[in-house]
């Protein structure tokens, strides 16, 4: 390897202990803070140690400018261009040679690689970049190649695996990596003065207290630049408008605007990163960014930030099924790195947007995406890594359950599963999904694209619907692929967004025609005027809409829907919807694109989304059930034909509902069913494993069907529920040995001394036991149930029948208090026995006359 320029950077001190931990360990933390040269320092490093032996090493990093600008700058060091020792790999474009040694991919990639490659031959070590940023695909990538190296790795050339963060949890990522040791960097930072603004008010518009704060700072500081960091695009194009104006007032020539964020050309964004040059060398400039520049990447030349202290997130709703941006305020470590970009050259000053006060509220680092992604991506990829359980697989953050299950709900409607027994397993068409480069649901809409003759349109909309939507002010799908094809002219502020659009479009074109066919049926006929609506219902099949009679849509989801304005759209019945944005707290969402969908493909290429149900209900006013045929999308009723009979299995799921709305209280219930009920769930709560069902009032709802169910065929009417033997129903779900093992272990009764059968009341807990006083003499133990595991709660009665103790300690009652109460009661009850020793007292239910 050519010889490496030596860069005097804070990351050099500990390169030492770094070499001789990786001699001897596979797995390693190192925390360096922005700026402390890891992401260049340490690959270029690394890349002669001995146990590498010839072998690559992959670096992750989180985002596509920051993998190039990193790859771009190691080549630089070592005098060479990207592509010889040093590579990258990203969506839509890869620089790798045969000589190449190192390198630089997007997360997605290394997945991808994993999946074809387990074993990933030649590959010596993995890098995980930027690690605090928690993205899904790294968490992901992480957890595969723990695994990918226990099942297939070589002991003697093992794959070591290092993390590298500037927040970090380190004890965290540590333990998951049998306790690799935590190497740290201190950095080498100038002071920040950091400046306090008044405290935010909620709903405060951040777009103006970000542009006078850069005015205040420009003025303040003659010489220095500035980075501004906003939420997102829409905020940075009022921002850069606004300062533009201000900048041509005040003849500021020297300054220049940087826009920054995702959906800028990598060249577009390399601007804003690359020190200014030539005749602009001694200018300064104002770089505009979302948190895009928080960490993965260092920008030349600032020693001012304006941080407006907001991110957007991306939020998944389980409730919905659908994501959508966020804006939520950072955390206090993102704070300190967006502060920490001023101190990299000088001291520098940080103008925050909000008050000390404020500061100390933040959360302390930002969630891990796994936690409110839409898991489908990550639930295609297990699956095709053969893993249908994600416990299998060691997490920092494992999966949450409830998203977990509506994924794979998600890709059993999307035909990406078959059922092997109670197991899920990956089906040919989800094989064929997985192999694509876009989420399942577009992967999907790709290959029913390339199906029925629509694959260029089918690859437009799925690079349209991966990327960020510039032209979210038109909602109609229609648009965007009348500029992708040239029909239209397109903005100029949006030619980088077309170039990149087409290429990914070309590219996934190209994976599509590679794929063995995945799908043995015949191909749907489908007009090319409906064949964006047909492929935007096949990946979005719970966002078709049909059109309200009083305004709006309503979505095959159940939600409500509409446009901002009234576009052409707006006049079709049913529409096929793409893009929705969820209003934060609001049942109803904003149609963002979608395009009119023709209600005859229900009958035709859509057919298959078309379920047939028949549903009965019971009408009051009518006194009977009502049952008819709906043939539906989703909560869509598309059309309904009543029926003269009503089919026995829909009656019973009417009744069903109707009892679990009742919370059961329509079923003839009685005293002594409840206390059956109290003395099984004892018996379940002290036996869980012994087989005993869940007659609680919660469990018997969730169970209805399985043990009510099959005795509602003869119930013809509501009042049929009161004549149902609700006594022998329930008892039935005990076989002969469990209920003769009830009666043992919870009887109905218990005997006293006195010979009086008493009984047990189950219902409270724990049981109770409601005696006269008098029957109990000579009882000293306290009276059990359960084979002597639960005391029953004694309640010693007076002899009109009033509470005199209560207790579970009967020897302790009658040394003690029993005196007390003899004291009181002996006067007020003088015909009945109030012995000094009641211990050897003839417990009796009778008078001292035996009356």
């Amino acid at each position: 390897m050519p010889e490496l320029i030596s860069l005097e950077l804070p990351i050099e001190e500990c390169l030492d202990e770094l070499r001789q931990v990786l001699a001897e360990r596979d797995e390693i933390v190192l925390e360096a803070p922005p700026g402390a040269g890891k992401t260049t320092v340490v690959p270029l490093t690394l890349v002669d140690e001995p146990w590498l032996a010839g072998r690559k090493i992959l670096m992750l990093e989180p985002r596509r400018i920051a993998a190039k600008t990193a790859a771009h700058r190691m080549a630089s060091l070592l005098g060479e261009r990207p592509g010889e020792t040093v590579g990258y790999r990203m969506r839509l474009e890869t620089r790798i040679g045969p000589a190449t040694r190192i390198e630089v991919i997007t997360e997605g990639i290394l997945t991808r690689m994993l999946q074809s490659d387990p074993a990933l031959e030649g590959v010596g070590m993995v890098i995980f970049d930027e690690f605090h940023e928690r993205s899904l695909d790294s968490d992901l990538a992480l957890a595969l190649c723990l695994q990918a190296r226990t099942l297939f790795g070589d002991e003697d050339r093992r794959l070591k695996i290092l993390v590298m963060s500037a927040t970090l949890d380190s004890n965290a990522i540590a333990a998951l990596l049998d306790d690799a040791p935590v190497v740290s960097s201190e950095g080498r930072a100038f002071p920040v003065e950091i400046v306090y603004g008044p405290a935010r008010k909620p709903g405060e518009r951040i777009v103006e207290r970000v542009v006078s704060t850069i005015q205040q700072a420009l003025l303040q500081n003659p010489r220095g630049s500035v980075l501004a960091f906003l939420p997102g695009e829409g905020e940075i194009r009022r921002c850069h408008d606004a300062l533009q104006e201000w900048l041509l007032s005040r003849q500021m020539r020297d300054v220049h605007l940087r826009p920054l964020f995702g959906n800028l050309s990598i060249d577009e964004q390399q601007r804003a990163i690359a020190p200014l040059g030539g005749r602009e060398a001694a200018d300064r400039k104002v770089v505009l960014a979302t948190n895009i520049a928080e960490t993965s990447l260092t920008i030349e030349g600032v020693d001012i930030v304006v941080d407006g202290g907001l991110e957007r997130a991306a939020h998944f709703d389980p409730a919905t099924g659908m994501t959508g941006l966020h804006t939520r305020r950072i955390s206090r470590a993102s704070s300190e790195q967006r502060a920490g970009r001023a101190g990299r050259l000088r001291p520098g000053k940080c103008y925050r947007l909000w008050s000390a006060q404020q500061q100390q509220q933040l959360a302390a680092q930002s969630g891990a995406e796994i936690l409110s992604a839409d898991l489908a991506p990550l639930a295609l990829q297990l699956l095709q890594w053969g893993v249908d359980d994600p416990a299998e697989l060691r997490w920092l953050d494992p999966p949450p359950r409830g998203p977990w299950a509506q994924a794979l709900d998600l890709l059993q409607a999307l035909g990406a599963l078959d059922r092997r027994g109670a197991a899920r397993v990956i089906s040919a068409h989800g094989e064929a999904m997985s192999a694509l480069p876009v989420h399942p649901r577009l992967a999907h809409m790709l290959l029913n694209g390339a199906a029925c003759g629509n694959a260029r349109t089918a690859a437009l909309l799925a690079s349209v619907l991966s990327d960020r939507d510039p032209l979210r002010d038109e909602p109609d799908m229609g648009h965007r692929l009348d500029i992708l094809s040239a029909a239209v002219d397109c903005p100029v502020q949006h030619r980088g967004w077309l170039t990149r659009t087409r290429q990914l479009a070309e590219q996934l074109q190209s994976q599509l025609q590679k794929l063995p066919a995945a799908r043995s049926t015949s191909a749907p006929l489908v007009p090319q005027a409906q064949s964006c609506a047909y492929l935007l219902a096949c990946a979005y099949p719970d966002r078709i809409a049909r059109r309200r009679h009083s305004g709006g849509y309503q979505l095959a989801n159940g939600r409500s829907a509409g446009f901002n304005g009234t576009p052409t759209l707006a006049r079709h019945r049913w529409l096929a919807v793409a893009e929705v944005s969820g209003m934060a707290g609001g049942a109803s969402d904003v149609i963002r694109s979608a395009a009119a969908l023709d209600e005859a493909l229900f009958d035709s290429a859509l057919q298959s989304l078309v379920s047939e149900q028949t549903l009965a209900h019971w009408d009051r006013k009518a006194g009977r059930f009502i049952a008819e045929r709906q043939r539906r999308i989703g909560a869509l009723v598309l059309q309904r034909d009543a029926l003269d009979a009503v089919p026995a299995d829909a009656k019973r799921r009417a009744l069903v509902d109707y009892l679990r709305g009742e919370e059961l209280k329509p079923l003839p219930w009685t005293a002594e069913l409840r206390q059956w009920c109290a003395r099984v769930a004892l018996l379940r709560s002290l036996e869980p494993a012994a087989g005993w069902p869940d007659v609680s009032p919660q469990g018997l709802i969730d169970r209805l069907d399985d043990w009510l169910g099959p005795w509602l065929d003869p119930v013809n009417s509501l009042q049929g529920l009161g004549k149902l033997d609700l006594h022998a129903i329930l008892t039935s779900q005990l076989s002969w040995e469990k209920q003769q093992e009830l009666q043992r272990l919870a009887p109905t009764r218990f005997e006293v001394p006195s010979g009086s059968s008493i009984r047990i009341d189950y219902t409270a807990s724990p049981p109770v036991l409601a005696v006269k006083l008098q029957e109990m003499f000579g009882c000293e133990q306290t009276p059990s149930v359960a084979d002597g595991r639960v005391d029953l709660l004694v309640h010693l009665l007076s002899p009109a029948g009033r509470p005199l103790q209560i207790t579970q300690d009967l020897a302790g009652f009658w040394r003690t208090s029993y005196h007390d109460v003899k004291k009181e009661m002996k006067g007020r009850y003088p015909k009945h026995p109030w012995p000094d020793d009641p211990l050897a007292a003839l417990a009796t239910r009778h008078t001292k006359r035996g009356g």
